[in-house]
């Protein structure tokens, strides 16, 4: 899906904001939306057009192993070109990148902070998304290559560290079950905000978790899991299981009408701590194509901070996409907030 663009791509580089709201033309997109997966597969050409073309991007992937290429690939034109390549525009991550970056706004300036996320959610995936996970689980040896590629390549932030938060498995009541550290591409996303802008602090940790109310659901997320990743490494099996569930293939409206999710993020730093919490439905259809459809016109037609390259939702639209985001009715309230300790 293409957002129109009346004004030549100099003009727009020479002063990108603000924007003013035109009608629409085809032929010249200002901004791109696609939600075509697994993007492993079949997302790189359209990346490489808006990189070269400097056209802002948007997509709904999960999937590091592309997130990874694409910015070893097209980073760099993306930066030269004026362009903003923009992953990750669904529930993954925006729910956890906004969040933790509105949680960070709550906190003390320029004092080492703390963060952790933890999810919740009675929602079910869709084919697509589990075709994208078996077909990532059968690429680990490239997910693994892109990300040391990138590794190699990413200049690092001066003088400010960011950290993962220690990942082990606990139960804690006042979370309401068991946390379990989730392995998605979510931590990464808030990571690498906390790695580009300074308001993150100088020593910045996160940790991002699930929250499951009864250990035996735990063992049986690990044990399926496990079996999913050994069975996606032969191409035989891998086919196997893709044919178990097809990409068009979903929950019902029924289902989808009752289902929810909440993230709580709890910080502290500079001797606050604060509890917040993103709530909305169901993530995975109702709230992901609003925060899709908001992040392309965020990206059309919003004053934005003149960055360029392959950037995270709070690094590209920051204020602008989490106005937007409330507006459509996500939830981003603080909870809780008192001295730490």
């Amino acid at each position: 899906m293409g957002l129109g663009r009346p004004q030549p791509r100099q003009a727009r580089r020479r002063r990108r904001a603000p924007r003013r709201r035109q009608s629409w033309s085809y032929g010249s997109p200002r901004v791109v939306v696609t939600t075509v997966g697994p993007y492993a597969l079949y997302g790189e050409p359209l990346v490489a057009a808006c990189a070269a073309a400097g056209t802002d991007y948007a997509d709904l992937t999960g999937e590091p192993e592309f997130v990874d290429r694409m910015w070893v690939e097209h980073h760099a034109e993306a930066e030269r070109t004026g362009a903003r390549i923009v992953h990750c525009c669904g529930f993954d991550s925006i729910p956890h990148d906004l969040g933790a970056y509105f949680t960070v706004k709550q906190l003390p300036e320029g004092l080492p902070l703390t963060v952790n996320g933890y999810v919740r959610s009675n929602a079910s995936f869709s084919g697509g998304t589990y075709h994208s996970a078996i077909n990532g689980f059968g690429r680990a040896r490239q997910t693994l290559g892109a990300a040391k590629e990138r590794r190699k390549l990413e200049q690092r932030p001066q003088g400010r560290e960011v950290h993962s938060a220690p990942a082990r498995v606990r139960h804690d009541a006042g979370r309401g079950g068991w946390i379990v550290p989730l392995p998605t591409i979510d931590g990464a996303i808030v990571r690498r905000s906390a790695a580009a802008l300074d308001r993150y602090g100088p020593n910045f940790t996160y940790g991002h978790n699930m929250v499951a109310k009864r250990l035996a659901s735990v063992a049986a997320l690990a044990a399926g899991v496990s079996t999913g990743f050994t069975l996606a490494q032969l191409p035989p099996t891998r086919k196997l299981l893709l044919k178990m569930k097809s990409p068009g293939e979903g929950p019902s409206a029924e289902k989808r009408e009752k289902s929810w999710f909440k993230v709580v993020f709890v910080g502290e730093g500079g001797g606050k701590h604060v509890v917040t919490e993103v709530r909305g439905g169901d993530p995975g259809y109702s709230e992901t194509s609003k925060m899709l459809a908001e992040s392309g016109l965020c990206l059309a037609f919003d004053e934005l901070p003149q960055r360029s390259g392959q950037l995270t939702t709070a690094v590209a639209m920051g204020d602008a996409l989490l106005e937007r985001i409330q507006k459509a009715g996500i939830s981003f309230e603080v909870v809780e907030s008192s001295p730490a300790g």
